[in-house]
C-alpha cells in the first residue's frame, strides 16, 4: 500500500520509491507521453537514470519535491508530478505533471493532481506564486490548468520544434490568493477536524 501525502476524491500524492523507476521509464519513452511533457522525448531514459534520478529527490537539499500519482480506488501508480525550481526568498515554483497510464486520461486525474500540488506549495510551502509551462499543440493540457485557475501569462514564440513544426511554449501562473479563492484547501481540512 503506497503512502499518500495528500489525498484528493480520485487521486493521492505519495512519495516515489525506486520500485516505481521501471514504469516511469516506460512512459517517458512512449513518445505520447513524452512529448507533450518536454525533453524526455529527446533522450533515451532507462530505469538505471530513473532511479538515480528518484533517489536524487529524496534529498534533503533538493530545491524539487517528486510524487507518484496513485489511483485511489485501486492503489495503482498512474503518473508523476513535481514541483521544482522552489526559490523560498521570492516564494515562487513551477510544477510538471503527466499520467502515464493511458487507461486513466481524461477521466480529471491531471486537474485533481494540479489542485493536490498547488495546495502542497502555496499551504504547505508557502509559495506565493506558482508557474507552469506547456506546450502550444497540447490544448488538452492548457484548458486544464485555466480551469484550475493559471492565467497565461506569456509565451516563448516557436521555442520547440518537432519535425518540420514549430510550436510556441505557453506560460501559466498562478497566485496564492488566486487559489484560495478557488478550492478548499486538503491541508486546512486536517487542521480542523
Amino acid at each position: 500500500m503506497p503512502l499518500k501525502k495528500l489525498c484528493g476524491e480520485q487521486v493521492s500524492l505519495s512519495p516515489v520509491c525506486l520500485e516505481e523507476a521501471e514504469k516511469f521509464a516506460y512512459w517517458l519513452n512512449d513518445l505520447a507521453i513524452a512529448l507533450p511533457f518536454g525533453e524526455e522525448a529527446y533522450r533515451v531514459v532507462t530505469v538505471e537514470t530513473q532511479r538515480r534520478d528518484l533517489a536524487k529527490s529524496g534529498e534533503a537539499n533538493a530545491d524539487y519535491h517528486v510524487f507518484s500519482i496513485i489511483e485511489n480506488q485501486t492503489d495503482n501508480l498512474v503518473g508523476r508530478c513535481l514541483i521544482f525550481d522552489i526559490d523560498y526568498i521570492n516564494r515562487s515554483a513551477k510544477i510538471g505533471l503527466f499520467i502515464g497510464d493511458k487507461e486513466c486520461w481524461n477521466k480529471g486525474y491531471g486537474g485533481e493532481t494540479v489542485r493536490l500540488l498547488l495546495d502542497y506549495g502555496f499551504n504547505l510551502l508557502n509559495m506565493n506564486s506558482i508557474l507552469l509551462y506547456a506546450y502550444a499543440f497540447n490544448v488538452k493540457a492548457i484548458h486544464c490548468y485555466k480551469r484550475e485557475g493559471f492565467k497565461e501569462i506569456g509565451r516563448i514564440r516557436e521555442a520547440r520544434i518537432i519535425g518540420h513544426r514549430r510550436y510556441d511554449i505557453v506560460l501559466l501562473d498562478i497566485l496564492a490568493e488566486e487559489f484560495k479563492l478557488r478550492h478548499t484547501s486538503v491541508v486546512d481540512k486536517h487542521l480542523h477536524q
